[in-house]
């Protein structure tokens, strides 16, 4: 088995106006119906409350699930519950426990930290409640049904790959000399973004095309606490001072936009030439900065494809049914192997990009 872990809404009428676009093991409880209904697992009613459980705003595409999923669960026939957990884990605690005791029927979790709310998932499974983990992996629980996401295994074999691409093509011939970053350590999807890009990357590594100059080349050494671009980029100043006072820094593999712009932020301050730079989100500074020539590529994960399976799933628990799945191996969280659904990631570079996001109203406005 691959373990990638130890990892219509696009008409709604409110998308045209954003300019933005996971505690321990706990055993899952019985199948006690929640207050005042059936359980979810034989349907339940038209207008139940459906809980959406979303981190911090750290990236357009967050932002933008707040709206999708009001509008879509709304137009739905639902009343949602969406909320942003912007002080924390703890925070998101509270949220999700008082979801369960407002008698929501579905869960939809976005976690911050995949492996801290075993708690309250199996206060929701006692009653009755579905949960499906959003673009995030929830861990060491069994009160998970279902996963909706996009492949992140996938998505870091792109950034490695668009990374040995760029530096080819605008460096010319290597070696190359190379930094790396990842995502929050807390983060479920930071794992399988590393160990995807470093399955293309660490063969070029050892046979010397690729040079790591820093040394720093396991997730825990690049990690980024939080997501947070200052993190990153005072990483990013020591790896330089440190290391690249008389050489050229190259590439960066950068697991999102927002980190790929810290990094070129030091690069520059550093005096170095732009390295080539991968990214993640489509953010629409990042979109630019591809066409400019200057960030190589980003990874685009539609955000209303995902939000809009995410509904579809919470539309078979209603009906009673089982949502699609296409994955059934490769999500082991610690206590089970969730179903996943997982959708396709895209690489863009400045070739493709305006093809890639014709009709997504937060993108395409940049090349008109």
């Amino acid at each position: 088995m691959k373990t990638k872990l130890a990892t219509g809404l696009v008409a709604l009428a409110a998308v045209g106006a954003m300019t933005l676009s996971g505690c321990g093991s706990s055993e899952r409880g019985g199948d006690t119906p929640a207050e005042g209904g059936e359980s979810a697992a034989a349907g339940f009613e038209d207008g139940a409350k459906i809980g959406v459980a979303l981190p911090q705003k750290t990236s357009e595409n967050w932002v933008l699930a707040e709206n999708l999923f009001n509008d879509g669960l709304t137009e739905a026939g639902y009343e949602p519950i969406v909320q942003f957990a912007n002080g924390g884990v703890s925070e998101q605690q509270n949220q999700i426990q008082a979801m369960v005791q407002q008698g929501v029927k579905v869960l939809v979790v976005g976690a911050i930290d995949g492996s801290q709310l075993g708690s309250q998932l199996k206060a929701a499974a006692d009653q009755g409640i579905k949960v499906i983990a959003y673009d995030r992996l929830l861990q060491n629980t069994d009160a998970v049904d279902v996963y909706e996401a996009f492949d992140n295994f996938h998505v870091g074999e792109l950034q490695g790959q668009s990374l040995l691409e760029g530096l080819k093509e605008r460096k010319g011939e290597g070696p190359y000399n190379i930094e790396l970053i990842s995502g929050s350590p807390d983060d479920a999807n930071s794992k399988p973004f590393f160990e995807g890009a470093m399955s293309i990357l660490q063969p070029k590594i050892d046979d010397g095309t690729l040079v790591v100059k820093s040394g720093q080349t396991s997730q825990q050494q690049t990690a980024t606490q939080g997501w947070e671009a200052e993190n990153a980029q005072n990483r990013m100043d020591t790896i330089l001072s440190g290391n690249y006072k008389d050489a050229d820094l190259h590439g960066v593999l950068s697991p999102n936009d927002t980190l790929a712009r810290a990094a070129l932020t030091s690069a520059k301050q550093a005096g170095k030439d732009v390295p080539v730079l991968t990214g993640q989100d489509s953010e629409v500074e990042s979109v630019k900065s591809i066409m400019a020539g200057v960030q190589y590529s980003t990874i685009y994960k539609d955000t209303r494809e995902l939000v809009a399976a995410t509904i579809d799933a919470v539309d078979a628990y209603k009906a009673g049914e089982e949502p699609e799945v296409n994955d059934t191996e490769s999500y082991d969280n610690g206590v089970k192997v969730v179903p996943a659904n997982l959708l396709e990631p895209v690489i863009v570079t400045k070739e493709n990009a305006e093809e890639t996001y014709a009709g997504d109203p937060t993108l395409e406005d940049i090349f008109k």
